[in-house]
């Protein structure tokens, strides 16, 4: 006869589940005043407050194949100017949102804890460093979506927030590119279909300054490429210098690699992991927790605030919204 996991851990107290995790912020503000080095891994949950999509959960961005199909090198090298649309409609997104109040709350930790606070983030949308943020202390593990490089040498452009970014994509709105690539299985077969004609003519794409032929792509990580090893280094530098007391798992579901595998490296290294996500049916890795760990449900950017407090104090919204970085 089978038992759940819920069962289980009852049974069990060595068993990991979520139902073993503290939900107590004043516990939790007793674990966090005593703590000197803490790790957050952030992921879309984060910025959902802020009006972007995530990509798991009910409407999530990756439930769409073509958020999936678009974001590879086969597909740029395919259809280049239809990435460039999708991309395009995302900086467009990501613009038009604002920081919010859990990306202030983790800015806001950085600079109280400067040697004992590191945010290893997922998102390529450009929020935390518009909430200032302290870069030294930000690890952008998949980059940004408002860096461009070249497809084809080593060109990079950092931080470029034009909207649209080339004059080739200005006559597509962003209504008109979501309809494009809605989940329907003429548009899949459309994308796979090689007689499809390009999006946009390649020509009329934007090219590399530096070498000339390359076209320029969004400087995102896609799936089947490297994380950015200097980035990689960095944090691994940091987790490698001490105990770590704390692991903040923000708004993600922690099943994509490497990334996910600073929940466990954080738990060998001592760290106790604090959830903090919508659905905790949408744990993914991070729902193997244990007694000593905690689990906030909800929104990460009214939870942030309040967890931190003790360290953090009350923030001014109006203050930090005034003083907004980026674009």
């Amino acid at each position: 006869m089978s038992t759940s996991s819920s069962a289980q851990a009852a049974i069990n107290p060595f068993w990991p589940s979520a139902e073993m995790a503290s939900t107590s912020v004043e516990e939790f503000h007793t674990v966090l005043s005593s703590s000197t080095r803490i790790m957050a891994l952030c992921g879309a949950g984060l910025s959902a407050a802020s009006g972007l999509e995530t990509f798991r959960g009910a409407g999530g961005m990756w439930r769409n194949y073509q958020a999936t199909a678009l974001a590879t090198p086969e597909a740029f090298e395919r259809d280049p100017g239809l990435v460039w649309l999708f991309y395009s409609m995302r900086r467009h997104k990501a613009l038009q949102a604002k920081p919010n109040m859990g990306h202030y709350a983790l800015a806001e930790l950085s600079r109280k804890m400067p040697e004992g606070f590191i945010t290893l983030t997922q998102n390529v949308d450009g929020l935390s460093q518009r909430a200032n943020h302290p870069r030294p202390q930000l690890k952008l593990l998949h980059d940004s979506i408002f860096d461009i490089k070249c497809f084809d040498c080593d060109y990079r452009e950092m931080n470029n927030f034009d909207d649209p970014y080339h004059p080739s994509l200005a006559n597509h709105t962003p209504e008109e590119v979501n309809d494009r690539l809605v989940n329907t299985v003429t548009a899949r077969a459309a994308l796979l279909d090689p007689a499809t004609p390009p999006a946009i003519p390649r020509s009329e794409l934007p090219h590399c300054p530096s070498c000339k032929d390359g076209l320029l792509r969004p400087g995102v990580v896609w799936f089947g490429e490297s994380l950015p090893e200097e980035t990689l280094e960095e944090a691994d530098d940091w987790v490698n210098s001490g105990p770590i007391d704390l692991c903040l798992v923000i708004g993600t579901t922690a099943t994509v690699y490497p990334a996910a595998s600073y929940v466990d490296i954080a738990r060998s290294r001592g760290a106790r992991i604090v959830v903090i996500n919508m659905d905790r049916e949408e744990l993914g890795s991070a729902k193997n927790l244990r007694d000593g760990d905690f689990l906030f449900e909800g929104d990460a950017s009214k939870i942030l605030p309040e967890i931190l407090k003790p360290i953090i104090g009350d923030l001014d919204e109006e203050a930090l919204r005034a003083n907004e970085g980026g674009k």
